[in-house]
């Protein structure tokens, strides 16, 4: 091995940690677009000299070794991916990013994003889900708006929640298997714990509401590194522990057809893209389900398309929002002309997410949808083709209202040149791909088996073009159907935050109020054995006279304890009563005399 090699055969996530520690030395002017060009740079060619069954890690304890790096097939994939767009992402962000804290954030996501995808064990892969959760956190409230706030303390409640479930779920399956390496869980509660932990940054139907919710609240630059790295990591993670498990792949299918419904009724731009990554993980979690070669094959591939196609949709927006100040498709339209090389980068964009034959959405959609035909499961296939059925219209809706309907009052200009760079360079993958999906097979995880089957048969194909051709004619036939408008669309976090509030009144109202009563209950104990303590004679007279007329009552006759019980009560207010020297020594002797009698009979069977 070379001294390059050696140098650059280290975890990837190091890199980009290392380069976020550093990028304050470097102010705010050249200096620092250059650093992080570099920076870039040398972070995919780290992930480029890694070689298959490559380990990095050291012990911590007799026995547990964390595993920093562990390089296979899977996760050389993800890395090449993630390095990818990391670097578009981070020459998207020069101009736009002008604080070097947000710059910061989104190093640290995507280094915590490459440290989860080759931690080779469950507690390293830990440590990195939660500083995606943290550092991605400060990619939304770097938007400084309150709206962003507030999202911002909803996604990170969420992501504490499932980062919990996923640790219990490890400790479990530790206890259980002495084995912390990541792979298949065993049936049980940590089974369930881990796949919740998982179904949270995976955006499973009912755990998906932080991603609409947040993702359209994001920085321009933010949310272009929020598109990649959280749901994708959280896929490859589902394919190492859950492959093959059918509530799995039908669970992709109810995402599909879900964030297609949702995405259908938005007007804000970036959050139909976002319910649009609900969608588009459902493929890939159906593939990881359906668990057959052509099945994971399919779902991997899908999550190296869908970073390419979701990243530039969001790239192209970002520049739609950073051109117009506009985000609603209501106040947006005529701007072909205006910004020509968006426009035909976003076609390309919305051509691939709707897998049109030609670009790269096409080939790992076709893959997924071929899988689960093969298996039989035709009612999960059904569900997969109407998703792309439901894509195809969002982005006809998305690209003609943004660029073709007439607006002559709009003002816009072109994105600065590095955003250009960036959205070309992706687009031209989106393509590539498209029409040579061979560049693809050979990096899948089952390589061999992906050479065999075949994007581009005639039958797919001219199904698939009658298909995108019957749908487009709907659309502009039924135009007025599919027009924005400026309405609440609610999701189920209407009821989530429903019942936060109503916690939050429990919490306010009854609770507080049955604190309350046990407290001054409490107090009044308190009291009284202090009261008890200092006034020990007055207190046994007391319970006597107490006991005496509750039994004489109950016979109906002369009650004297009674009256000795109102003037001691009396007596105890106006009048406390002392206890003589003499008196509390022979009460401390028949204590002691008490004690020490109970000891020497029952001591030995304390002991």
């Amino acid at each position: 091995m070379s001294g390059i090699e050696s140098i650059l055969n280290i975890p990837p996530a190091l890199i980009y940690i290392a380069g976020a520690a550093l990028l304050p030395l470097f102010g705010k002017g050249k200096a620092r677009k250059i650093y992080l060009i570099v920076l870039a740079a040398l972070g995919l060619l780290g992930v480029a000299m890694l070689k298959p069954q490559t380990t990095w890690g050291f012990s911590v304890l007799h026995g547990l070794e964390l595993t920093f790096l562990h390089v296979d097939s899977l996760s050389l994939i993800m890395g090449y991916i993630f390095a990818i767009i990391g670097g578009a992402a981070i020459l998207y962000s020069i101009d736009v990013t002008r604080e070097t804290g947000e710059h910061i954030c989104g190093l640290l996501y995507l280094g915590s994003a490459l440290g989860a995808v080759f931690a080779g064990d469950f507690f390293t892969l830990y440590i990195f889900w939660e500083i995606m959760a943290f550092s991605s956190l400060g990619l939304i409230w770097y938007s400084k708006t309150e709206r962003a706030t507030n999202a911002g303390m909803r996604y990170i409640l969420f992501h504490l929640f499932g980062g919990c479930a996923l640790l219990g779920g490890i400790i479990i399956h530790y206890m259980n298997t002495g084995s912390i390496a990541v792979g298949p869980v065993e049936l049980g509660i940590g089974y369930l714990l881990v796949l919740i932990g998982i179904g949270v940054n995976t955006a499973f139907i009912p755990l998906h509401t932080w991603l609409p919710d947040s993702y359209p609240k994001a920085t321009i630059a933010g949310a272009v590194f929020m598109c990649v790295f959280t749901t994708k990591t959280g896929v490859y993670v589902l394919a190492r522990t859950f492959p093959g498990v059918e509530a799995v792949a039908y669970m992709g299918g109810l995402m599909v057809l879900y964030g297609v419904a949702f995405a259908l009724l938005q007007n804000d731009v970036r959050k139909l893209l976002s319910y649009h990554i609900v969608s588009q993980v459902g493929y890939m979690v159906a593939g990881v389900g359906i668990g057959t070669y052509i099945g994971i094959n399919g779902g991997i591939a899908h999550v190296f398309n869908h970073i390419l196609y979701k990243a530039l949709l969001f790239m192209c927006m970002g520049a739609v929002i950073f051109g117009t100040g506009k985000n609603n498709l209501t106040e947006l339209g005529g701007l072909a002309k205006k910004m020509p090389i968006t426009m035909i980068t976003c076609i390309i964009a919305a051509f691939s997410i709707s897998g049109v034959p030609g670009f790269n959405g096409y080939v790992s959609k076709g893959m997924v949808i071929h899988a689960a035909e093969v298996e039989g499961m035709h009612i999960l296939a059904l569900a997969l083709i109407l998703g792309s059925v439901g894509t195809f219209l969002s982005f006809l809706k998305l690209t003609y209202f943004t660029f073709f309907r007439k607006n002559g009052e709009i003002e816009a200009k072109e994105a600065p040149l590095p955003m250009l760079i960036a959205m070309s360079v992706t687009a031209f993958l989106c393509v590539a791909i498209g029409v040579y999906p061979k560049l693809l097979y050979g990096i899948l995880p089952y390589a061999e088996e992906a050479f065999h089957y075949h994007a581009y048969g005639f039958g797919h194909t001219i199904g698939t073009l009658e298909l995108l051709m019957m749908t487009a004619g709907g659309f502009f036939a039924l135009q007025f159907v599919f027009s924005p408008h400026e309405r609440i669309t609610y999701d189920l976090d209407y009821l989530y935050r429903k019942a936060g509030k109503g916690f939050i009144w429990f919490c306010e109202q009854p609770l507080v109020t049955v604190a309350e009563f046990i407290d001054k209950g409490l107090l009044k104990i308190a009291d009284s054995l202090v009261w008890v303590s200092k006034n020990p004679t007055a207190a046994s007279r007391m319970m006597v006279a107490m006991v005496g007329a509750v039994v004489l009552r109950s016979f109906n006759s002369d009650n004297p304890y009674g009256r000795d019980l109102e003037k001691l009560k009396r007596q105890a207010v106006d009048e406390p009563i002392s206890l003589s020297l003499g008196a509390g020594v022979l009460l401390v002797l028949i204590l002691f005399t008490l004690y020490l009698t109970i000891y020497l009979t029952h001591g030995v069977l304390w002991i």
